[in-house]
């Protein structure tokens, strides 16, 4: 969506307040049994001057933004993003949050992971998410982060699904590739020196973005991973709300 910047940056809440409202309707790998209590956003203070967001992606955009890459020896094709509702096309947009900026912020309810940036401003992306029973909240860090990475459910996950015995963490994991459930990119959630299992993750299934069909994790278009894991580093903040 597209804002006037001539607006307050109070004015422009109200407008973000209702289109969050109309917008409420993974990973493969569990959350485990690790559960944190989420922190308070800081209050949001009305800058100088008015917020400056950049106007939506145009169609033309779009089709390179979700058009085929090459990346890491791998061609990752275009994503019909005709297909997709646009609220989930990555775009700029006002800062719902009150976070500092370089936090990460995956709002579950309306499927939207924000990436706080200066001046009251953030970048948005659709998601998936885990599904009921396999949700985690919180708050942690990104302890570390992997390009192609392999895949290895956890324990738990293969004795529900026997299946998966040949992609175990004895055994290996899954190579990395373009049906690896990771994707092209995935940064690893810690929280008090310990890993949460829980991820986000590129996705070679562009259907689930806005759904809630994984075991735990934030799934986004490997486009989205991309721009996301550029812009992301190591030990920024994330907070997780359901």
């Amino acid at each position: 969506m597209s804002f006037d910047t001539s607006l307050s940056r109070r004015s422009l809440l109200s407008l973000s307040a209702i289109a969050a409202a109309s917008a409420l309707a993974g990973c493969a790998s569990t959350a485990g049994t690790s559960r944190m209590v989420g922190r308070q956003s800081t209050p949001l203070q009305d800058p100088v001057g008015p917020v400056h967001i950049a106007p939506a992606p145009t169609d033309s955009e779009l089709a390179v933004m979700y058009g085929p890459i090459e990346d890491g020896g791998f061609l990752i094709p275009a994503v019909p993003y005709k297909q997709i509702d646009p609220r989930y096309y990555r775009q700029q947009v006002l800062d719902p949050t009150g976070e500092a900026p370089g936090t990460i912020v995956v709002d579950t309810p309306s499927r939207f992971l924000y990436l706080i940036q200066p001046g009251g401003t953030a970048m948005r992306y659709g998601v998936g998410i885990g599904r009921d029973g396999f949700a985690w909240q919180g708050n942690g860090v990104i302890q570390w982060r992997q390009k192609w990475p392999r895949w290895k459910p956890p324990n738990e996950m293969v004795a529900r699904q026997p299946e998966l015995a040949k992609y175990s963490i004895a055994n290996g994991g899954m190579e990395p590739g373009l049906k690896n459930p990771l994707g092209a990119r995935a940064l690893y959630i810690f929280s008090g020196g310990r890993d949460t299992l829980y991820r986000l993750h590129g996705n070679p299934q562009w259907r689930s973005i806005g759904k809630a069909v994984s075991s735990g994790c934030v799934r986004l278009l490997n486009q989205d991973i991309i721009d996301l894991y550029e812009r992301v580093p190591i030990e920024a903040p994330i907070v997780v709300k359901q």
